[in-house]
């Protein structure tokens, strides 16, 4: 039962390719290093990585805590968010056109820019964090719902109000379940998104975190700690990744043999 669960890509047919790949890459890593002699300041071997890495796991560990619980509330906050506006828009046709051209815009303000205002105004506590990794996830999950609620089958939503169903009815059991492909691809979107951008936001400023641990690192020119806490940072992103898959199969059973059929 728990195999079937599992995300297709965490199948050995279609895990093998990508690992072939990763483990020619790290071997002309390795080669190229020790045969250059290059310094580890420079760039570590990925043996050094590896064995510095779980030297320092105790530290790692420490630090990917805060970054995990950062994450999960930010990105908590912008399902939320997402889901509010999305619904607000679907329900209300002005709402739509007044809201939609600014998530656009909401797009192109410089997290660079706002993220060091935001440590300025709110300070290093978790509040700053959760609102850039909000600014960095909500759109790609509001316009995931936005796109797959007006996308809904016409047919599905004229027999159901030929039927007397009102607008909620419609949203409930035609709309609602029609977005969910669209919303979980917005989801593994957004959640790759929100990882990053909770380093982001630790590297700007925090007491704790992946990020914090990374500006240590560069500024101590411990380059071999500063890429093994990149190697947690993607373990992270792919994990979460495929919870997606997991929650998705979970939620909308049907979804998958839709598209098996």
């Amino acid at each position: 039962m728990v195999h079937q669960l599992l995300p297709r890509f965490l199948s050995p047919r279609r895990l093998l390719p990508p690992l072939v790949i990763v483990a020619a890459l790290l071997v002309v890593w390795q080669v190229a290093v020790t045969v250059l002699d290059v310094r580890p300041q420079v760039l570590p071997s990925p043996l050094r990585v590896v064995e510095q890495g779980w030297a320092f796991r105790d530290a790692l560990w420490a630090n990917t805590v805060p970054t995990l619980q950062v994450t999960a509330v930010g990105f908590a906050v912008s399902l939320a968010v997402g889901w509010v506006l999305a619904i607000v828009v679907d329900f209300s046709p002005w709402l739509r056109r007044a809201l939609v051209p600014l998530l656009v815009a909401s797009q192109t303000l410089p997290i660079v820019a706002i993220a060091p205002l935001l440590i300025i105004w709110f300070g290093f506590g978790l509040l700053p964090k959760v609102v850039v990794i909000a600014l960095v996830t909500f759109f790609p999950i509001a316009v995931g719902l936005i796109e797959g609620f007006a996308a809904t089958d016409r047919e599905a939503s004229n027999l159901l109000r030929s039927m007397g169903g009102g607008r909620w009815q419609e949203f409930r059991y035609v709309r609602l379940p029609g977005a969910m492909p669209s919303f979980f691809t917005a989801l593994r979107i957004g959640i790759t998104y929100a990882v990053t951008g909770a380093i982001f936001a630790e590297y700007v400023g925090a007491r704790a975190g992946l990020g914090i641990f990374m500006n240590q690192q560069k500024n101590s020119f411990r380059t071999d700690l500063v890429l093994a806490a990149v190697v947690v940072t993607a373990v992270l992103s792919v994990a979460l990744f495929g919870l997606t898959f997991l929650v998705q199969r979970l939620l909308v059973p049907w979804y998958r043999r839709d598209t098996r059929a």
